[in-house]
Parts: C-alpha cells; sequence; structure tokens
C-alpha cells in the first residue's frame, strides 16, 4: 500500500544519512590521530546526544505531529553528518556525533510512531519490514560511500549530497502516506493511554511502567549493541584481522547491515509463523556464534561470514521491543516507544568506551568478546517480546 511504502521512504532515508558517514571512520581515525580509548569516547556521544534529547520526542510529535518531526528532523540529521568531516580534532568530531545522535533519536521515535500507527490501520505486521528499509538504506549508503572513500572522493561532499538525497526521499514518503497516518491523528492516538475501559492500567506509576518496559528495553539494547560495534568497529576490526585496506574497510559493516536487511524482511512472515520471542532467541543464538566466529577471525571470509551472522541475528531485536513497547498497558503508543527507546540508548551508551577500553588494555580481539555475551543475554529475555494488547 501507499502508506507502507511512504514509511519505508522514512526509514530508507534515515538509514542513509548515518551509514554515509560509517565507513569513512577509519580515515577519521587516521586524519585524527585517535587512539582505540579515544574512538570509543567520541563515537559515544552519539549515544550521549540521544540521550539528552530523551523528552523531546513525545512533547515535539504531540506540538508539531510525527510526520513535521521526521521531515525537519531527518534534514538537521543531514547537517549534522556533514559537519561531521570538517572535524578537525577529537572534540569537533564528539560535538558533531552528539548533534548527529540527539537528531537521531527524535526522528527514531516519530517514524516507529508512524510506522506503528499504519501497522495498526492495515491490520498486518509491517515494522520489520520497515527497519528492514532502513537496513537497505544503510547498506546502499555505506556500500556507495565505501566505493567514494576507495576512490579517494572529497568526504565533505559526498556527505552533503547524501544529506539532501535523503531530505528529498523523506518529503516524497510524506506524500505517499497523505492522511492515512496524519499527524494529528498519529499525536492523538499516542496521547491517550491504552486500555482505559477498567484495566486499572492508567494509573500505574512510572515504576512500574518502567519495570515493564525494562525486559523489552534489554533485548533492544542487546540489538542495538550489536549495530553499534558493527557501525564503530566493523572497519577496523576488518583492517587489524584480516588485512583488508583501510579505503575498503567499509565492506565489514556492508556486510553486518546487508544481513540485517535480509533479516528484516523475512522477519514479518517470520514472527507471524513462530512468534516474536522464539525468533529472538534463535537470533540471540547467532549473535552469540557469529560474536566467537569475529574474535577468531584470521582472514575475509570467516570474519565476514562472522559478520553475516551478527547482522542476521539481531535483525527483529529492536523492531520487535518497539512494536512491543507500543502494546504496553498504561502508556501511549508514543510513550511507550519513547520509553524503551530512551532505556534502549542508555543501555548501550557503553557499549563502544568499553570495546575501547578491552581493546586498548588487551587487543580488539578481547573487546570484541562483548558481541558473545550481548548474544547469551538476548536468548534469555527473548520471551518477554510476546507482549498481548490488552
Amino acid at each position: 500500500m501507499r502508506a507502507a511504502a511512504g514509511v519505508g521512504l522514512y526509514f530508507t532515508g534515515n538509514g542513509a544519512v548515518f551509514a554515509a558517514l560509517l565507513p569513512w571512520y577509519p580515515l577519521l581515525v587516521d586524519r585524527l590521530g585517535l587512539s582505540s580509548w579515544q574512538f570509543g569516547l567520541v563515537v559515544a556521544c552519539f549515544a550521549v546526544g540521544s540521550l539528552l534529547s530523551s523528552a523531546l520526542p513525545a512533547a515535539l510529535i504531540a506540538r508539531f505531529g510525527a510526520h513535521r518531526v521526521v521531515i525537519v528532523g531527518t534534514v538537521m540529521l543531514g547537517v549534522a553528518a556533514s559537519a561531521t568531516a570538517w572535524s578537525v580534532n577529537g572534540v569537533m568530531m564528539a560535538i558533531c556525533l552528539l548533534l548527529l545522535g540527539c537528531c537521531d533519536a527524535i526522528v527514531d521515535v516519530a517514524q516507529n510512531v508512524v510506522g506503528i500507527s499504519v501497522q495498526e490501520r492495515a491490520g498486518r505486521t509491517i515494522l520489520s519490514s520497515m527497519h528492514a528499509l532502513w537496513s537497505l538504506g544503510g547498506l546502499l549508503s555505506g556500500a556507495a560511500a565505501t566505493a567514494a572513500a576507495s576512490s579517494g572522493a572529497d568526504m565533505r561532499m559526498w556527505l552533503g549530497l547524501i544529506g539532501v538525497a535523503a531530505a528529498v526521499i523523506t518529503i516524497v514518503g510524506r506524500r505517499l502516506i497523505g492522511d492515512y497516518a496524519s499527524p494529528r491523528r498519529v499525536a492523538d492516538s499516542d496521547a491517550e493511554p491504552e486500555g482505559r475501559s477498567g484495566d486499572g492500567a492508567v494509573g500505574r506509576s512510572k515504576r512500574m511502567v518502567l519495570c515493564a518496559a525494562l525486559p523489552l528495553a534489554i533485548v533492544a539494547i542487546c540489538g542495538a549493541a550489536v549495530e553499534d560495534i558493527a557501525n564503530n568497529w566493523a572497519g577496523l576490526a576488518a583492517v587489524e584481522f584480516a588485512g583488508v585496506p583501510a579505503a575498503s574497510a567499509g565492506i565489514a559493516f556492508s556486510v553486518v547491515i546487508g544481513s540485517q536487511c535480509l533479516g528484516r524482511f523475512s522477519g514479518d512472515v517470520l514472527v507471524t509463523w513462530f512468534g516474536a520471542g522464539r525468533i529472538a532467541g534463535f537470533g540471540g543464538g547467532l549473535i552469540a556464534c557469529g560474536g566467537i566466529g569475529v574474535i577468531a577471525a584470521q582472514e575475509p571470509v570467516l570474519l565476514l561470514v562472522s559478520m553475516g551472522a551478527l547482522g542476521f541475528g539481531s535483525a527483529t531485536l529492536v523492531p520487535g521491543a518497539l512494536g512491543a513497547a507500543a502494546r504496553l498497558p498504561g502508556v501511549g503508543r508514543a510513550g511507550g516507544v519513547t520509553v524503551v527507546n530512551w532505556l534502549m540508548r542508555v543501555g548501550y551508551l557503553g557499549t563502544s568506551p568499553l570495546v575501547g577500553v578491552v581493546a586498548t588494555g588487551g587487543g580488539l580481539r578481547w573487546g570484541l568478546g562483548i558481541i558473545v555475551l550481548v548474544g547469551l543475554v538476548t536468548v534469555v529475555f527473548a520471551n518477554r517480546l510476546d507482549v498481548r494488547r490488552t
């Protein structure tokens, strides 16, 4: 349907912006002279920025409507990504990533709110496919950026062009959606608590809501941690473990996001057949196996196969957790998604700094060993995704 295609363009444009920056990380590290722990702290500023914006998404959606938030946020996202290319030191890069994370968190909540609204009106699961289009946008953008970096293209001009393209894609998506999920309708449905008629959830305390959301957030953290590690460390792992040239190291990130894209396109069908909990548990097992393969890799084939397992295994974790968050009793759709999204970003805030610190002390292989733990935690909490609307 047209509305689902429009939401898909929202996700595609969002995925394309950040992915266009990631393949340039190894070159930025060389240019700015950053050590492993310094780089870990710099890229963690992306998560810090997303946390600083935690109170904004629901308020902005209620005030302006989700569609306007997505469009304006995507434009600002492109500006922040382009500014990163002009960094002259680690501090400037950290500030740019801080702004990038702030804009990304706002757009992320708004586009998920629109996607969930369209999904519920359509009466069928589409959210995993929407996240698949996010991965597809990232895959195409990341692969193009890798090719551009290998050919010696100008990083600043490239990121500027991607920012403009993402804004255009988002505007086209808005035209396709039309009035099917209007900004006012989405905002109103989000502001109204679910289950008003006698289920006792409206009076639920903030602590109880957080307790209900925490298991979902843990699963989302695991999925986001895999993405975060792939974003920030896959290229460096390809260079250090498999001897891939720095300009071509973006291929490792492209493999992760490509396999994640395939997993998300198939995720809606698999979740419908087997349930979100079972699929998430299987994904956790793949993440653990992929993590073992990554830290054991000595050549490109095993490394890339393991990266593929990480991407496929993490495919349904974040969309599954956000979809379940929208069904939490006692909070509105935007409220549930915002709470889990915020907890998710709090949880993986320390991922890259932890990898960087361990890598500085014991080597990158030890640092990336955290992936195995992430997979095991996913298996433990996967069944909490089976939340039913009351």
